[in-house]
């Protein structure tokens, strides 16, 4: 799966399943001269202001990384940076109940990026699930998209850096039945990932 086609699923999910969201493909930032783009972002203002701002990964992204560090680096440098950008700053609010931004990693379900995740699992599984930006607090999801071929609804993900890690039983166990992740993960050698061993 190519990018474009990631990017089209999330947008097509998000305009499914929320009123109303401001979506952006290809948005820049630049914060005291520091510059990069978010493959998508999303603000969605119900019942409050919430970013999801996203980075996708396809095979031929995962084909030209010189490994997980430069795919984190430059995850990280997005997180650090794109809401320095005044255009994007996120200012604290009183009353706030969950994460006032989301900075995602999503790795389309397919046996090269499979193979890649499985091959830096420790480094993937290791990005902390919370932060912030300031006084605001933020989630940081690193996973795979799943229900890709569905309706846009049920478009997800399942996360390698939660508490059920990359390859655990658990993980496992909360991979979708006839998805393109089950598929891939079969495809992907045992000594990476044993999967479906009785």
């Amino acid at each position: 799966m190519r990018e474009d086609d990631l990017a089209t699923r999330i947008v097509d999910h998000y305009e499914a399943t929320h009123d109303d969201p401001e979506i952006r493909l290809e948005e820049p930032y630049d914060a005291e001269g520091r510059r990069g783009v978010a493959d998508v972002y999303v603000r969605l203002r119900s019942p409050e202001r919430v970013d999801h701002v996203i980075e996708l990964k396809s095979d031929a992204a995962v084909r030209r990384a010189t490994g997980a560090n430069e795919v984190l680096r430059q995850y990280r440098r997005m997180e650090r940076y794109f809401h320095a950008d005044d255009a994007h700053r996120l200012r604290p609010k009183l009353g706030r109940v969950g994460p006032g931004a989301r900075y995602c990693l999503f790795f389309a379900p397919t046996p090269t990026c499979v193979y890649h995740v499985a091959t830096h699992r420790t480094l993937y599984g290791s990005v902390d699930g919370a932060g912030t930006v300031g006084d605001v607090p933020t989630a940081r999801i690193v996973g795979f998209l799943t229900g890709l071929d569905g309706d846009p609804a049920d478009l997800g993900y399942l996360s390698v850096n939660g508490e059920a890690q990359f390859g655990s039983p658990a993980f496992l166990e909360s991979v979708p039945d006839g998805s393109r992740l089950e598929a891939s993960l079969r495809a992907v050698d045992d000594d990476l990932v044993a999967y479906g061993d009785e």
